[in-house]
């Protein structure tokens, strides 16, 4: 059985970029299987897909799996030599701690700045707890590039899923115009010219659904 990524909306649906960067950079061969969401048949069509109703969701040898960092974990040990995680202990243990922050925090950014690649506006304002989120990850990217970053201009030097998960952040602070220190306004370049990044946003921007709300 060959691998079987579930994904919905290339614009809208940041976790199933972060489980599709993380495939791009396993090497693994992978077909991709779209759903958008918000349709009459989504709800039917996801439970199909996956035992939660939500994508990602992986269809693999071992099983369906579902949630991004289980299937970036799945990737990682599955195809070792991509080194999805960095080799170096305290620098492997920081790439999961922060991918960690990201998978259950920043609750009031995705609120107020859902990911949509074809937006390009600035907000009317942020609120103090989404400037305090979007202080949050830029310290986190500076800690991680003064650290780890080498020569970089990824977080862990070489692309990981450290960036995987945190491209869709750079998505949105490019959407929403956001103004950024010199260092992370620096990393979301690297991430808008990352290619996997930029194949992904090609087709999301020939997507026909529009979600209101």
């Amino acid at each position: 059985m060959s691998l079987v990524l579930c994904i919905g909306n290339r614009n809208y649906s940041s976790w199933s970029l972060r489980a599709w960067l993380a495939m791009k950079l396993s090497g693994a061969a992978c077909e991709t299987l779209r759903i958008p969401l918000y349709q009459a048949d989504s709800r039917a069509r996801l439970l199909q897909a996956s035992p939660t109703g939500k994508v990602p969701a992986l269809r693999s040898p071992h099983g369906v799996i579902w949630d991004s960092l289980a299937i970036v974990e799945y990737l990682a040990d599955t195809h070792p030599d991509a080194k999805l995680w960095p080799e170096d202990v305290a620098a492997r243990a920081f790439a999961r701690a922060m991918c960690a922050e990201m998978h259950s925090g920043f609750a009031a950014l995705r609120s107020a700045l859902p990911m949509d690649m074809r937006r390009d506006a600035a907000p009317v304002s942020l609120e103090p707890s989404v400037q305090a989120d979007i202080e949050r990850i830029c310290t986190l990217w500076r800690e991680c590039l003064d650290r780890f970053g080498g020569d970089g201009p990824f977080l862990f030097g070489m692309p990981s899923a450290a960036d995987a998960f945190y491209a869709p952040v750079a998505s949105r602070l490019l959407s929403y115009r956001v103004e950024l220190p010199d260092p992370a306004r620096a990393y979301v370049q690297t991430i808008r010219e990352w290619p996997a990044f930029v194949e992904w946003r090609d087709a999301a921007l020939v997507e026909k659904e529009v979600i209101e709300a």
